[in-house]
């Protein structure tokens, strides 16, 4: 029995014959952290605040002593912090982890240089110049380093840099096409991870990375929806509409597949928000209001009984 988890020994031992001393064993061995594990947590959680605390201290140092600072002091300092970061993830001895943590507050640098380098000068560009050029420069060691929390920030750069275009250039896009675009985006990626990580090109991807991305795609469409539902449907309404179905389909059989929760909640309540503003659609009143409260409880009800059965359904199944 492989996975073994802490519901699992509870029932095994309400069942058995065994022994207390059995039980602390066995939860021991399948369910608590030794030692070891304990000791790799709190390196990686003393180095990542580490190198957090660093950044933010940069820059709230330049923030605080921007009039008293030379500019050439202000970009050599940045300067020199992005090329010294760089050069330790270069060095051997170093494991990859460590590495990949401090490549993650390099790339945080560079957009600190890019924001110090267009204060001096009053570039007058648009702020999505600055995180595109954000975007641009980190790029390669993104894909180098394939590090889950330097994905999410390029995945962040790039949501920023599209939403600022259409505000700052683009500002006669409708808010629905604008929305549908940033929810293809993030639907194409979180897909294609989960058939890289299915096919075993992408070992070891982070749950909290693929749940991160799964609540951004439902955001989007959620969004989507109620602003071609209660804007009088626009043009662009359909295509979202019939795009949203699949990738929702595609997501209830994953989860069913893999024997997952996530999928099977976060998209139903989508559901329920998109109905709700539907209903709203039909009237405002006040009888209106009691029908959706009612079918939001309803709903909500029913999704988490059918999450208790699965649950219990695939405990058996193990």
């Amino acid at each position: 029995m492989k996975n073994i988890q802490r519901e699992d020994i509870h029932m095994i031992s309400r069942h058995s014959n065994m022994t207390e001393q059995e039980i602390a064993n066995a939860l021991k061995e399948n369910v608590y952290n030794d030692q070891a594990m304990w000791q790799k947590f709190l390196r990686l959680l003393l180095i990542t605040l580490g190198i957090g605390f660093t950044t933010a201290g940069i820059i709230f140092f330049f923030a605080y002593n921007w009039a008293d600072l030379n500019k050439f002091v202000k970009l050599g300092i940045t300067e020199i912090l992005v090329i010294a970061t760089t050069v330790i993830v270069l060095l051997p001895k170093i494991n990859t982890t460590t590495k990949n943590i401090v490549l993650t507050g390099s790339s945080f640098l560079v957009g600190a240089l890019f924001a110090v380098f267009g204060q001096i000068y009053q570039t007058g560009a648009n702020a999505y110049d600055f995180f595109l050029a954000w975007t641009l420069f980190i790029t390669l060691w993104v894909v180098v380093s394939n590090f889950a929390p330097l994905w999410l920030l390029l995945i962040v750069l790039i949501n920023t840099t599209f939403f600022l275009y259409t505000e700052q250039v683009a500002r006669d896009w409708p808010t629905i096409l604008v929305v549908t675009l940033h929810f293809l985006f993030n639907a194409a990626v979180l897909i294609t991870f989960i058939f890289l990580e299915k096919d075993k090109k992408i070992k070891n991807i982070p749950k909290w990375f693929i749940y991160i991305l799964g609540i951004g795609c439902a955001t989007f469409a959620t969004i989507g929806m109620v602003i071609g539902i209660l804007d009088g449907y626009h043009s662009i309404f359909p295509f979202l509409t019939l795009t949203i179905l699949p990738v929702y389909a595609l997501g209830i059989r994953h989860g069913i597949q893999s024997k997952n929760g996530f999928y099977l909640s976060v998209i139903p309540l989508s559901l329920i928000i998109i109905i709700s503003a539907l209903l709203f659609k039909i009237s405002d009143g006040e009888v209106m209001f009691l029908i959706v409260g009612l079918f939001i409880i309803v709903s909500i009800t029913l999704v988490i009984m059918n999450l208790i059965n699965l649950q219990k359904k695939w405990n058996h199944e193990k």
